[in-house]
Order: C-alpha cells, then structure tokens, then sequence
C-alpha cells in the first residue's frame, strides 16, 4: 500500500476545517452535511488500514525535525476509535447544534480537530507530535469560546492551564531528544532511556503533559466549567472521547516505548498516587452536583485516574487494564454527555431540579443511560466491569492501599449515577416537563450504538483485548489470559459486589431521608468534617487556577508597589532634593562680597582642620 495514504486522515479533515471557516453563516447546512462527509470518508479511510504498518517519512526542516508518520496496531486502534467518534458525534450534532449561533464554526473547528488527533497520534516525530498536540489547543479554545455567553473566560482558564503543561511536555521532549540524540519515536522505542538522571526529568514533563490532556487532577478545573459554558457535543467529543484517548495514549507510549519504566521506579508510585487521588477526590465532588453536564464532567476526571493508576503499577494487567478503561471510558462517557445532550435539547435544562420523570417520556435515551450508567459504575457483565477488574488487580498486586482508593471509587460513582438517574429520570414528571417528547432519530442512533458497544465490549470482551490492544502494544508486555466471561478472582468480584451493593443501599437510605433522588446524597455532603471541605470546594478555594491566579495578582500588585515606588524616587523624591538644593544655593548667592569672603575663610578652615585631623 502506498505510504502516502497515511497524509489522508490528517489532511482531508484540516482542508475541509479551514475551507468551512471561511463560510458565511447562511451555509451552514453546507458544514453540517460537509462534515458529516468528511468524518464518514476519514472513518472509512481509517478502516481499510486495519493490520497495515505503514511508515510516512520526509524531510521537513533541519535537527532531526522531520515529517514522520507511523501506523501499526495500537496507533491504527487509537485513531480508528477517534473516528468512530467523531462520526457519531457529528450525527448528534445534525439535529443538536441547529439554529444555533456559530454551528458552522463548530463543525470547522471539529473537523481541524479530527486532523490534528490523527497527527498527534500518527506522528513518529517528537517535534511533529507536539506540532499536533498543540493544534488541539487552539481548537479546544474556539470550541469552548462559542459557547455561551461568558465562555471566553472559560476558554481561557482552559487554554491557560493546558498551556502551561504542553509548555512542559515541549522541555520534557527537548529534554528527551537531547538525552537520546534522536527525535523518532520509533528509534526511541528500540533503546528505552533508562530512567536516571535527566531521564527522570523528561519523563515527568512528559506525563504532565500526558495526564493534563487526559483531564486529571490537578489540570482539570476548566472541565466542568467547560461542561456548562460550551457546546454540549464539545463534552462528548473532546474531554470525554478524543483527549482521552490522546492523553492516555501518549502515557502508554512514555511509559513503555520512550523509557524504561518498571514497577522499582520511583515514577510508579508517584503516577499510581495521582490516578488514586484523581479518582477519589473527582468523584467525591461529582457526588454533590446538581446539575446533569457538571456531575459528567467530574466522572470525567475520575475515570482518568483509573486509567493512570492501571498504567502507573507497570504490570502487565494494569497497563492493559488502563488502555481497556481508556477506550471503555470514551464509549460509555461519551454516550453519557450525548444523553444529557439529548435532555438538554427536549427539556431546555440540565438542571436536575428541573427535571424529573423522563424515563416514561424519553425511554430510548433513559435505556442508553442505563446501559452507559451501569459500565461506568463497574456493574457486570458490562465492559467498564472488566476494565476496572484488571485495574484493581493489579493495584492489589502493587499495594492494597491503592486498591481500596479503586472500590472506594466504584462505590461513589455507582452512587452519583443512581442519584442522577432517580433525579432525571424516575419519580414524578414535573408540570414544565409534560409535553416533552423524545429525542430525534438522528440523535438517538449515536446513543444506542455506543451502548450497544458497552455491552459487546463486556460480554465478549476478547474482542477488545485480544484482537486490537494486547496485539498493538507488540510484545511490549507479556501476554495475559482471556477475561471473556467473568474473571475467576472471586475476591475482586465479591468486593465489587460489596461497593455495588453498599451504593445502592447508600442511596435508597438517602433517598428515604432526603424525600428525594436529587437530595440523596446530602447526609455525605453535609457530613461533620466533610461539609467545611465541601464548602471550600464549591467556593473553589482549592482550584489550582483560581489560587494560581490570586497568587499572580499578589504578585501583579506586588510589582505594581514597586513601579510606583521607583516613580516616585525618580520623578518626586529626587525632584525635591534636587529643587531644596538648587533653593538653598540661590539663598546662599545673595551678592554680597563680605558673605562670599566668610564662606571662603569657613572653607579655608575646613580644609586646614581636615589637614590637623588627618596628621
């Protein structure tokens, strides 16, 4: 097959992109069409390169810069998901997204943004790699931007905190090229750097950079806000799908192609405490959300940090079981941010106190969210059961301190979404809500897809395991045995069952108390000893940014202090001495030649007493 076809993915969608930019608002039916199209076509492209490898390579600039790209199974299964995703988002966008203002913008900016994840995917080139990498920033700030209408501030929040880290992934690669002598990933992956020394910089650089785009903790604060200021299929197309999956890909290829990580490395630990306290510190404040897009974004995150915590224990399963969660998560999360979508676009609201009742009125989207619901809180046989099954075995394996973070995990997302379901679609249908109807076929279709796909992926979840991830990462890992049908660790299943069971009764207790679904979880949020900290989380006195940004107007006034100090040295103080002076002169320069004659003997004495002193 000729090489050139690997150009296809990256360039068919960022023409499309910039072409759709440049069209007037009365088109938009031209982008909406258009980019159904151009997903289709780059879906169709990606399929016919299932089991090729395929390497594009070219000169592009001088110090070891080139254009280098790369398909082989684990990059072909990344940038195939990332089509089916934007396909089906795309299809959700027909029916959501019209009559709204921007819509063309929307779908140029989505196309751009397929482009360029399928060249930070394909990329066998560091500096190329961050070339596309960066492009998603910029996409990520217009998408947010066109949102509502304060989303700007948003956008920048967003762009500011994930351009700080992508500033420490370009040192991490700088520091990785310098170190190895090459930017080819591919060269790399021969000779892993042994992590020592400057090594160990660069990987850490590089995992910031990994995990910021992944959403985690401490780089996630823009997410729920982005959650409730952009495009609703922004949700489901960037921070619950395509960064995920870009993010934690990267981390799979650091971790094992760029370094030599190994459970002995000081790194291990350090990732496995980020996934840890991602999850549990994440889903804790989904819990208390009251609103359907915020609570999502805050699973979101959490879900990330299972994914960082598998890859973090450097085991077999756990790395596996990282990459299984990384594409169970963008299905069953997407599918999530397209169900509120399709409530947002029948009700007008995502507030859950608003809502109610919708299950009778909106069965389709109420059977998705069941489905989708039940994978992310680990309920078997659905796909996030085993993905999470082999995360917790190896964090058991590692330290049990880290698996109790994992079921301690499953048990408040288990509860925050039977909160969310009781609140949004069980219980009494409110007045406002009478009339409301089911969501169009064109939106549903992408829903039942993706949670047809949720259970494919548990049941016969060799498919996933066997055919596209354990096959793609090339020997890099010993082989593992098939988790089709239920694992046989009986201690892992019965300690899930456990977690499930205790949500369950955990929300029926609080609903019972509350009088309500919305409310079932508040005898958690109000708890003594937890309620101050909930406090200072929903005043976001712990939100890096916010911090981040009062520190720089301390020092912002800071420095103003100090301007206006040496303004006034400068322009006043030495004014006035300068002017006291030149005063006291005149004064002393009165004409009289008896005056000047004492002044001269005062000098004249001063000189000799100067004279005496200094004998």
């Amino acid at each position: 097959m000729n090489n050139t076809i690997l150009l296809a993915p990256v360039v068919l969608p960022l023409i499309a992109g910039l072409l759709m930019l440049g069209l007037r608002k009365s088109m938009v039916r031209v982008a909406e069409y258009g980019t159904l199209l151009v997903t289709l076509a780059n879906l169709a492209i990606v399929s016919l390169l299932f089991n090729q490898d395929i390497l594009y390579h070219r000169a592009w600039g001088g110090f070891g810069m080139e254009c280098a790209l790369r398909l082989y199974r684990f990059s072909w299964f990344i940038v195939f998901a990332a089509a089916c995703f934007s396909f089906l988002v795309t299809v959700f966008c027909r029916r959501f997204m019209r009559g709204r203002e921007h819509a063309g913008v929307f779908y140029a900016l989505l196309l751009i943004s397929v482009s360029m994840a399928n060249g930070a995917v394909l990329a066998d080139n560091l500096i190329l790699l961050l070339f596309f990498w960066e492009g998603l920033l910029l996409t990520m700030f217009g998408m947010i931007a066109i949102g509502s209408a304060g989303a700007w501030r948003t956008a920048t929040k967003a762009f500011i905190i994930v351009g700080i880290t992508d500033l420490c992934m370009l040192a991490g690669i700088v520091l990785t090229g310098w170190t190895a002598g090459t930017w080819s990933i591919s060269l790399l992956a021969k000779t892993p750097l042994p992590l020592h020394g400057i090594a160990c910089t660069a990987m850490i650089l590089l995992v910031i950079g990994a995990i910021s785009k992944a959403g985690s903790m401490p780089f996630h604060s823009w997410i729920p806000d982005a959650a409730i200021d952009a495009p609703l299929p922004f949700m489901a197309f960037l921070p619950a799908s395509l960064e995920k999956l870009l993010g934690i890909y990267f981390l799979a290829r650091i971790s094992m192609d760029l370094f030599q990580f190994t459970p002995e490395s000081w790194i291990s630990p350090l990732m496995m405490v980020v996934g840890a306290v991602t999850i549990l510190l994440a889903v804790m404040m989904a819990l208390v959300q009251k609103d359907y897009k915020r609570l999502l974004s805050y699973h979101a995150i959490s879900q990330v940090g299972y994914m960082i915590l598998g890859i973090g224990t450097a085991l077999p399963i756990g790395i596996v079981g990282g990459l299984f969660h990384m594409i169970n998560n963008a299905m069953y999360k997407s599918c999530l941010f397209l169900t509120a979508g399709a409530v947002e676009k029948q009700t007008g609201t995502t507030d859950l106190a608003k809502l109610g009742g919708l299950g009778t009125k909106m069965p389709v989207t109420f059977a998705c969210y069941l489905v989708t619901a039940a994978s992310i809180s680990g309920v078997p046989p659905f796909n996030g059961f085993f993905s999470k099954e082999m995360v917790s075995d190896a964090a058991l394996e590692r330290n049990v301190v880290f698996f109790l973070a994992a079921i301690l995990g499953s048990f408040f997302t288990a509860a925050s979404f039977l909160k969310l379901g009781h609140a949004a679609f069980l219980g009494k249908c409110r007045e406002s809500n009478e009339k409301v109807k089911e969501a169009p076929v064109s939106m549903l279709a992408p829903m039942v897809v993706i949670a047809a796909l949720c259970v494919v992926f548990g049941i016969y979840n060799a498919l996933p395991l066997n055919v596209f991830i354990q096959p793609g990462l090339g020997g890099k890992i010993a082989s593992l045995p098939s988790f089709a049908g239920f694992p046989t660790n009986t201690f892992l299943i019965a300690m899930t069952v456990v977690a499930l069971g205790g949500a369950l009764v955990n929300h029926m207790l609080g609903a019972r108390m509350a009088g309500s679904g919305l409310h079932a979880a508040d005898h958690i949020r109000y708890a003594p000893g937890i309620a101050s900290v909930y406090d200072g989380a929903e005043k976001r006195y712990f939100d890096p940014y916010d911090l981040g940004m009062k520190f720089a107007g301390w020092v912002a006034l800071a420095g103003w202090g100090v301007d206006k100090a040496v303004n006034w040295l400068s322009d006043v103080l030495v004014v006035k001495v300068a002017y006291g002076v030149g005063k006291g002169v005149r004064l002393a320069h009165t004409g009289s030649y008896s005056l000047y004659v004492l002044w001269a003997l005062a000098g004249a004495l001063a000189i000799v007493l100067f004279l005496v002193n200094s004998v």
